[in-house]
């Protein structure tokens, strides 16, 4: 791929390990943060551990108008205000990848419950607060950030994807699909996302009974369909 691929947040776990295994995988990568100073922290750190990675850190509105895919990688109490800080940056045609879920541990709650959403789901809510055109597609609320930002561990696990937009969900699919071990899923349209957010606080609670980082498998899926 390249045109590169802005996350947003990559300063919190799950951006940082993302942005690792995308750069790991030979893509170029943008490191947004509200800050200069900590994007250009961040992507020194990446290059720290992935020595050839393409990888600059900008802030946030700069980063987001620097790729076709953006992924919106930020705790659920931020997702609102990020989204405000964009709306005049990202562009018709854009794909924002939201994988925001919306924990009760954003407002000092526990972090296997959920909040309430109006719109149905963090996905949802993102949706509306995106400016017109721009196709919201929800994934990676299951792959936990330990095991990104540990690159001697193999991953083995599937992606569930929804989106109303099925040539954005694909363009997403490709990407997920250049980290080896992630097998992207096709779960449907956007409203779906209600579910498979409730994935992350199930996980969450099932890893720290276990003190593992297991993520999910469909079986009877030997050929997803797209």
């Amino acid at each position: 791929m390249s045109c590169p691929v802005p996350i947003v947040g990559v300063t919190g776990a799950l951006g940082f390990g993302l942005a690792l295994r995308l750069a790991l995988a030979g893509v170029r990568v943008v490191i947004g943060s509200r800050a200069l100073e900590r994007a250009e922290e961040a992507a020194q750190k990446l290059r720290d551990r992935v020595p050839d990675a393409a990888v600059e850190g900008l802030t946030n509105d700069e980063a987001a108008q620097r790729g076709e895919i953006v992924l919106l990688c930020v705790p659920f109490r931020n997702q609102s205000e990020n989204l405000t800080n964009l709306k005049n940056v990202l562009r018709e045609g854009q794909i924002l990848v939201d994988a925001t879920v919306p924990l009760a541990a954003a407002v000092g709650g526990r972090a296997t419950r959920l909040l309430g959403v109006p719109q149905g789901s963090a996905a949802q809510q993102a949706q509306e607060m995106a400016p017109a055109g721009v196709r919201v597609v929800s994934a990676l609320h299951t792959v936990g950030a330990p095991k990104l930002a540990d690159l001697d561990e193999d991953l083995d696990e599937d992606v569930p994807v929804a989106g109303n937009d099925k040539e954005a969900k694909q363009a997403v699919a490709e990407l997920i699909a250049r980290i080896p071990g992630l097998r992207r899923i096709d779960r449907g349209r956007l409203e779906m996302a209600r579910l498979t957010e409730r994935l992350t606080p199930l996980l969450i609670s099932v890893n720290g009974r276990h003190k593992t980082h297991a993520g999910i498998r469909f079986t009877d899926l030997s050929d997803p369909q797209w």
